[in-house]
Parts: C-alpha cells; sequence; structure tokens
C-alpha cells in the first residue's frame, strides 16, 4: 500500500440486515501482533493498514455509512477466522453484523464445511475476544446464522447528559463495545427514517459529553475503552420487541438493528429484569430488518442474536498511482 504504487484489492460484500459488510479475504498489508485485540491497535497507528482502510470505506470505492473486516490470522488454533473491523473513522473492537456476514461467507464459500441439515460453527477472533457465529443450514442453504457474542454487562443506567432536546437519560452498556442507551421518545422522537437526520446530530453529542466519563472505561482492558455509538431506540407493543437505530464512530448510521449493540441491550434489559433468560427480544432496525436475541441462564449474560447475511457482490478495486483522489474522501 505504498504511496505511489499500483494496486488491486479483492473483496467479497456482504449485507447483514441492510447494513455492509465488505469483506477482504487477503489484506495486501501485513498488519503485526500476536492477537487480533494487538493488531487492531497496531493498525490504527498503522500507515499502509489505514490506507488501505480509507481507499475501501471512503469514496469514490465506498461510502461515509461503508463497513467491513480485513481477515488476519487467529489468535490459535481454536478459531477459524481472526478479523479487523473497519469503517470510515477507524478500526472497531466488535462488529455482530460482520460476524454474521463472516459465517455465512466462510460456509458459502466452503472455507468452513457444513451439514446439508444442521449447524456448523464459526469460532472468529475479534478485538474484544473470542466470538462465534453457528451457521444454520437446511437442504444445503443457508437459512440464518447467530452470532454468540462475548459476556455482556450493564456499566450504568442512570446518566443524565444535556442536549438542545433537553436532558437525557442514558444507559451505558457493554457488548463488545461500549453504548450509551437512549430511548427516542424521552427527547420528543421516533426512530424513523425521517427523524434520522437529529438523531445523528444528538448521537453525536451524546458519545462525545460522555468521552471522559467513567462508564466510558472498559474495567480491564484499557483497548476497549471509548463510547463507541449511541443507540436510540423505541419500546414497541409486546412483551420485548423494540426497534433501534445505532449512530456510531463519527455520526455513521446501523441500517442493521446492530449485532454488537444488540447484545448491549441484551445486557440492558436483562440487568433491568425486562428479559429472561431464554426470552426472545425482537429488534428491528430503522430500515425494517430484524435481529432475533436471547441470552441463557448462567452467571453471565452472553447474548445470542440470530440474522441472516447476503452477498451483494465481488469486487476487485484498482489504485491507479496518477489517482489524485487516492485513498479518497468522505462527504457526509
Amino acid at each position: 500500500m505504498a504511496e505511489g504504487g499500483s494496486v488491486r484489492v479483492s473483496t467479497v460484500d456482504y449485507h447483514t440486515g441492510g447494513e455492509p459488510f465488505r469483506i477482504v479475504p487477503a489484506p495486501p498489508v501485513g498488519i503485526p501482533g500476536g492477537s487480533v485485540a494487538e493488531r487492531r491497535v497496531l493498525a490504527i497507528g498503522d500507515t499502509d493498514a489505514d490506507r488501505l482502510r480509507r481507499l475501501l470505506c471512503h469514496e469514490p470505492r465506498g461510502h461515509a455509512d461503508m463497513y467491513g473486516g480485513m481477515l488476519v490470522p487467529p489468535d490459535d488454533d481454536g478459531a477459524r477466522l481472526g478479523v479487523l473491523f473497519f469503517h470510515k473513522d477507524g478500526f472497531s473492537t466488535a462488529c455482530g453484523h460482520g460476524t454474521i456476514a463472516l459465517g455465512v461467507w466462510a460456509v458459502r464459500s466452503g472455507l468452513v464445511d457444513a451439514p446439508a441439515d444442521g449447524v456448523a460453527e464459526v469460532p472468529i477472533d475479534v478485538p474484544s475476544g473470542r466470538v462465534t457465529a453457528r451457521v444454520h443450514t437446511a437442504a444445503g442453504r443457508v437459512t440464518a446464522a447467530d452470532f454468540v457474542s462475548v459476556p455482556s454487562y450493564l456499566v450504568d443506567d442512570n446518566i443524565v447528559v444535556r442536549t438542545p432536546r433537553g436532558p437525557a437519560t442514558v444507559t451505558v452498556s457493554y457488548g463488545g463495545a461500549l453504548y450509551a442507551q437512549v430511548e427516542a421518545a424521552s427527547l420528543g422522537l421516533a426512530v424513523t427514517p425521517e427523524h434520522l437526520p437529529e438523531l445523528i446530530v444528538l448521537g453525536r453529542q451524546i458519545k462525545a459529553a460522555l468521552a471522559g466519563h467513567p462508564a466510558a472505561r472498559h474495567p480491564s482492558d484499557p483497548r476497549l475503552d471509548g463510547i463507541y455509538g449511541t443507540i436510540f431506540f423505541d419500546v414497541l407493543p409486546g412483551a420485548a420487541h423494540q426497534r433501534n437505530v445505532t449512530i456510531f464512530a463519527d455520526g455513521e448510521v446501523d441500517r442493521s438493528p446492530c449485532g454488537s449493540g444488540t447484545a448491549a441491550r441484551v445486557a440492558t434489559l436483562a440487568a433491568v429484569g425486562r428479559l429472561a433468560p431464554g426470552q426472545r427480544l425482537l429488534h428491528d432496525s430503522i430500515v425494517g430488518s430484524r435481529f432475533v436475541a436471547r441470552y441463557a441462564p448462567g452467571p453471565e449474560v452472553v447474548p445470542v442474536i440470530t440474522g441472516m447475511a447476503y452477498p451483494t457482490g465481488e469486487h476487485t478495486f484498482v489504485v491507479d498511482p496518477d489517482d489524485p483522489m487516492t485513498p479518497g474522501f468522505v462527504l457526509r
């Protein structure tokens, strides 16, 4: 990825619930590190890795809401894949919709064997730990995939943040990343496309307001510090039915119900007694897609989130060494 060199990058693109996921099976850069978590830290400061991220996320090859993952070696033989998740602003610690997409891709591409009828497990090392994609098949076709998250938990459920619409009561939970959560109705809004521009502004403001808050610190691993996104949710009719939109990174909008964000919501609802072990949470997105989430009884809340991913294309991106728009730009 050196400046001025001719570059070709091959990707396989998927979407999960409408959210893009650009898979880079063989990144043309080497990222050192003894673990995926270490590789993420080093990638943030690595010129070649960051240039590749921008090349694939920024225009003219991507857009402000692009998302993807570079495959890297797993931490050990217990996982089939390692992945560095990336977006227009950097490298993230967790990604549930990406885990679902990777599991489906691994089975459909033949990388992981799967029964014609049954379940194939695809353990994946991500910066926040080891997760699993459980890929369900029927009559030789992939029908669904579960994202088995890292243990998730409530951090603080009574933080007040000032906003232009008045004070917002914010809950912070961890689901592989730290998420601020606000009921949209408490600010006079709803999780609908017509309210999205204002939700983006408020999501960025709430995240910025929590930058120095104790709830933004991971209790044991500073590499996982920081509020990753703000989740706005609507409570819908039914025992456990919600709609959400996650504003993450610097104003990026998750089109899916957000996998790691759903894990954070499961942790919140479990902690306040609104989601029992085994009970299903129907979690809808702003575009109408759905994840179904649950957790099993036990000492920790380990969310299991079910969705599906579909291929959208295979690409070989080319960088002309004389192109002045390399590695790209972002318009929001």
